[in-house]
């Protein structure tokens, strides 16, 4: 699935050439691609801009468009270069990456660079909005506002980078909050949505069908967990979840950990697995086990689980999959201050 298109300027979502036309007449947004843009938009694909201009360029497209870009490279390196600063930005894969750009020149060094990356001519782009890879099966109320929320994560990380103090700190004064509680049927929508995206943070490195999260959220030997962000910045909703298993004896066992990447940095998933391990032992566990597919792409989960005191079994059956446990033994740590526990409600 597609989850940013980068746009090109010039001659491509502006009807003209930035450069070329005095303040009082700059180009007006290109009719057909500001329409691709906003229905993708309206379908939880976030928007970009790399093109060759200042930078004030950017803030003259959003205004033009009437949207928020999740990222803007503006300057004069090669295309590839600002791709590339684009998708560290926004902690996502080049395969989740389109490039639209009115010059072939443009596009061939960006499909020879980036080779993953899906490279359309404007008149490709028009028609995307009909293609699979664009047409996402589940559309929620997160994934409507993705745009605004990926504009609010850039001016809290303009903020943490001018901030002096440490990170827990940063979060306190940003009145940082994370409810941790059971699922309901209404979640079921989100939690799939994250199963299908997430996959720097998803244990399972797999989707989970809405039809599956919906019967372990009504089982009896199964507990359903949301975990939602906000802070003075914005409201970022649901952005993690887990599954969690509690019939295997003296232990839980945890099939299914997945957070966004929209989360990264803010303390999200220190606090999760925190909440596991407590609610676990206050359970009468002796152990949290997290079977884990071992992905170049879940490394992150994976550093996060070893910092949380989880370690990986040895000998595994499956070269590619490993048990993380962590034995709940001593005292364990306290959830952070920021952090609020609904689940006991």
């Amino acid at each position: 699935m597609i989850k940013c298109v980068v746009w090109d300027l010039d001659n491509t979502l502006l009807d003209g050439v930035y450069l070329e036309s005095g303040p009082a007449s700059r180009p007006p947004a290109n009719p057909q691609m500001l329409g691709v843009l906003r229905e993708l938009a309206g379908r939880g694909i976030v928007h970009a801009i790399a093109s060759r201009n200042p930078p004030e360029a950017a803030a003259y497209a959003a205004r033009v468009a009437g949207t928020e870009f999740a990222a803007a490279e503006c300057g004069w390196d090669a295309k590839p270069d600002a791709i590339r600063r684009i998708v560290a930005e926004l902690g996502i894969g080049a395969d989740a990456v389109a490039f639209v750009d009115d010059e072939p020149l443009e596009r061939a060094e960006v499909s020879a660079a980036l080779p993953a990356v899906l490279v359309l001519a404007p008149e490709d782009a028009a028609e995307a909005a009909s293609w699979p890879q664009f047409s996402p099966a589940v559309v929620t109320q997160e994934a409507r506002r993705r745009g605004q929320m990926y504009a609010q994560r850039r001016r809290r990380q303009a903020e943490a980078r001018a901030y002096g103090g440490s990170r827990d700190e940063f979060l306190r004064r940003n009145g940082t909050r994370v409810v941790i509680e059971p699922a309901t049927a209404a979640d079921v929508p989100r939690l799939h949505e994250l199963s299908v995206r997430t996959h720097q943070f998803n244990s399972a490195g797999q989707q989970l069908g809405a039809r599956a999260l919906a019967e372990l959220t009504g089982s009896a030997g199964h507990r359903v967990i949301t975990l939602r962000l906000s802070d003075r910045f914005g409201d970022d909703g649901i952005v993690g979840g887990c599954v969690i298993d509690s019939r295997a004896g003296l232990g839980w066992a945890v099939p299914l950990l997945m957070m966004s990447c929209r989360a990264m940095g803010r303390g999200v998933i220190d606090a999760l697995l925190t909440w596991l391990c407590r609610a676990a032992a206050a359970d009468g566990a002796a152990e949290v086990r997290m079977p884990c597919r071992l992905t170049p792409r879940n490394v992150p989960l994976r550093v996060a689980l070893a910092a949380a005191g989880f370690r990986a079994s040895a000998g595994s059956a499956a070269a590619d999959r490993a048990v993380y446990r962590c034995e709940l033994t001593g005292a364990l740590p306290p959830l952070p201050s920021w952090a609020l526990d609904r689940t006991r409600e």
